[in-house]
């Protein structure tokens, strides 16, 4: 009765059941997994926040495909001044991705994503009926693209390659090395960039290398992904965008192409998009909260692991999250089991993120500080 595209498998993991357990128990659970920065204890500014939703004009319906022109220029403003015309906005960037599926794949065709990285491109490609490969990143001191094992990966029906830039949840940036093979890589067998940047505001230390967006990109065809969720740490405003790069003549069809599927669903809310100019202006108090929460909860994890050499943190350059890596004596799934069952503090195991060796414990950085001090020291009490 049902599409194969829902093939996947709909019970609950071990560790969700132990959690439903927990709660139901009344427990009380130190959650270092929260992603969710509206509920993390920050201070948003409320009353413009609400004010902005208030606009007047948001009670005329003028329904435009690509986005109202001055959603698509506050935005274009803050990709420092780019073309407004080369933007499409969406209801998010889960969103993004379908368009773009819709746009440069026909079923059975295929996208590159990479290992590890987070596990909603499977979802979004099979709701498409575009098939993913992943493609690995390797680990020798910070993360770097395996390009031999990205040409090994690629097939006649490939049809983009994702970057997620910086990973989630690796926390590892492209660097314009790697960038100018990815494109030169790209180039030869035609295929797109997608590049979820929505994190790329949360950078940790300086590097001359790093590219923190591919809007400049000219050679090939690109898109950069990104949305108030993170941008200002405002998921529930549901506002994403799909800034598009390349070749002047294929830039142009692409975007007319986008338009015409994002005019069949007009899914984008107006007063959102009549907010957003006044959203975006309030990202330096938001980010600014969320950058400090980032780097002291690093800080204090980097610290107490130092102490402990069978534990240790992966080199990480930004984003919200952090990779740790746990003595062997236990899978992550043991792990993950054993932190909630006997310390009451939840994590995740590297598997959710498709991690390929053992044993890796990722933990949200955007965690309150007193209950992340608090998990980290039982973690690193619980070998």
């Amino acid at each position: 009765m049902f599409s194969a595209r829902l093939h996947w498998n709909m019970q609950a993991n071990p560790l969700s059941r132990l959690l439903e357990e927990k709660r139901s128990a009344r427990a009380e659970i130190l959650d270092v997994t929260e992603s969710n920065p509206t509920r993390a204890q920050f201070s948003y500014p409320e009353p413009e926040i609400l004010a902005a939703l208030s606009d007047a004009r948001s009670i005329l319906y003028e329904p435009s495909p690509a986005g109202l022109l001055e959603a698509r220029q506050a935005i274009a403003g803050y990709h420092g001044g780019i073309d407004p015309n080369r933007i499409v906005v969406t209801a998010s960037t889960s969103e993004a991705y379908s368009l773009l599926f819709k746009l440069l794949a026909d079923p059975g065709d295929e996208v590159l994503v990479p290992r590890p990285s987070y596990p909603l491109f499977e979802f979004l490609a099979n709701l498409e009926s575009v098939r993913v490969v992943q493609y690995p990143l390797v680990y020798h001191e910070g993360w770097a693209l395996d390009f031999e094992a990205l040409r090994e990966h690629a097939a006649s029906r490939t049809r983009a390659v994702i970057v997620v830039n910086p990973n989630n949840p690796t926390g590892s940036f492209l660097k314009s090395e790697e960038l100018n093979q990815l494109v030169a890589f790209c180039a030869e067998r035609n295929l797109a960039i997608l590049s979820d940047e929505v994190f790329s505001d949360y950078t940790l230390g300086e590097d001359s290398r790093r590219v923190c967006s591919l809007t400049g990109v000219r050679e090939v065809l690109a898109f950069s992904l990104s949305g108030l969720s993170k941008v200002i740490g405002l998921p529930q405003m549901k506002l994403g965008w799909i800034v598009v790069s390349g070749p002047a003549g294929v830039r142009s069809a692409a975007l007319e192409r986008l338009e015409l599927i994002a005019d069949t669903y007009l899914s984008v809310n107006t007063p959102v998009q009549w907010a957003a100019a006044k959203l975006l202006g309030l990202r330096d108090r938001i980010q600014k909260q969320i950058s400090d929460r980032v780097r002291d909860n690093l800080a204090f994890l980097r610290e107490r692991i130092g102490t402990d050499s069978s534990w240790s943190v992966l080199d990480l350059e930004g984003g919200w999250y952090a990779t740790v890596r746990a003595p062997k004596i236990r899978t992550e799934e043991e792990w993950a089991l054993h932190l909630l069952r006997d310390k009451d503090v939840l994590v995740q195991p590297g598997f959710f993120f498709d991690f390929d060796t053992e044993a890796f414990l990722v933990v949200s950085l955007l965690t309150p500080p007193e209950a992340f001090r608090e998990a980290i020291r039982r973690l690193l009490g619980a070998g």
